[in-house]
């Protein structure tokens, strides 16, 4: 996608961070944007700073696959088809998996997970009817390959996202439609803060907050990158009709050394009985994902 200008975009998690950054960048390239948030009083500050009669605010739980459906058809209505999907809201909580409780996994499977699956849901089979392409960014993290102790279920989700992200951008690209996945490192948001919006519904199984840590980790975001540099390499990246969207080039090394680790546990086994047959299949399959990629490049 070249031309950003008249078209309309649906971001959730608008309100600050990311979001908002996206937001920014996308009125100054001449579109229209729909900013989805859970926080209202966060979407009505973000609306004062903007003040564009092209953006409006969205109440949203992107949880909940009604109120998406809701979302969608009030932006749409008001703003024009939306072509330009940003699926970006996302929660964390700063413990291991083994520490957690069903509530937890609800809780952040709901919005990081699902949330995204009801973005794509709700907006990629209206675009593909509508014929006039357009592009998914689905926000994943450094998570989606880095993998500690903790955050043990904010990993998981992020793998998930960029698993997703790439299949789904093989089977769109014959539609004109491009998908990427953002995956940042520290950004100057209010990630740090995502216990004020739990669903009381899934508190039951919380533990308390732990305020030391939530002020340990408010200090460190104020180094994290400005939302508006991320935005600026979102734009980019999707002109270029990139993939990955890797914002913080400072992860470069540390990728390298996991892909190392990772080729060296190969072993050279033995053929097995059925090593010939099944090399068979997996030329073919190789082969068939391969141009996959190239398709999704524009290539051939």
């Amino acid at each position: 996608m070249k031309d950003f200008a008249g078209r309309t975009a649906f971001i959730t998690g608008g309100a600050n961070g990311i979001g908002l950054g996206l937001a920014r960048a996308l009125l100054a390239e001449g579109c229209k944007v729909a900013i989805a948030d859970i926080r209202e009083e966060s979407i009505a500050a973000a609306l004062k700073t903007l003040d564009n009669q092209h953006v409006m605010g969205v109440p949203l739980d992107v949880a909940s696959r009604e109120a998406f459906a809701l979302a969608a058809d009030e932006v749409e209505e008001a703003l024009g088809p939306v072509s330009l999907v940003f699926n970006n809201a996302g929660v964390n909580l700063f413990q291991t998996i083994d520490d957690s409780s069903f509530d937890d996994w609800d809780w952040l499977l709901g919005v990081n997970l699902h949330g995204v699956i009801n973005g794509v849901m709700t907006f990629v089979p209206r675009m593909k009817a509508r014929g006039q392409g357009g592009h998914v960014v689905n926000t994943a993290s450094m998570a989606s390959f880095l993998c500690g102790p903790q955050p043990g279920i904010y990993t998981t989700t992020k793998f998930a996202v960029r698993g997703m992200s790439e299949s789904l951008r093989y089977s769109l690209a014959p539609h004109g439609i491009g998908v990427s996945v953002l995956c940042p490192g520290l950004v100057k948001s209010h990630i740090y803060a995502s216990d004020e919006i739990r669903p009381d519904g899934l508190k039951a199984g919380a533990k308390p907050v732990n305020t030391e840590m939530v002020g340990r980790l408010e200090h460190v975001h104020q180094f994290g990158m400005e939302p508006d540099v991320i935005a600026a390499r979102v734009i980019e990246a999707i002109r270029a009709n990139r993939f990955y969207i890797f914002s913080h080039p400072e992860f470069r090394d540390e990728m390298r050394e996991l892909f190392d680790e990772i080729i060296a546990e190969f072993r050279d086994y033995p053929e097995d009985a059925g090593f010939a047959q099944r090399i068979g299949f997996e030329k073919g399959r190789r082969e068939g994902y391969k141009a996959a990629r190239a398709a999704a490049r524009g290539e051939g």
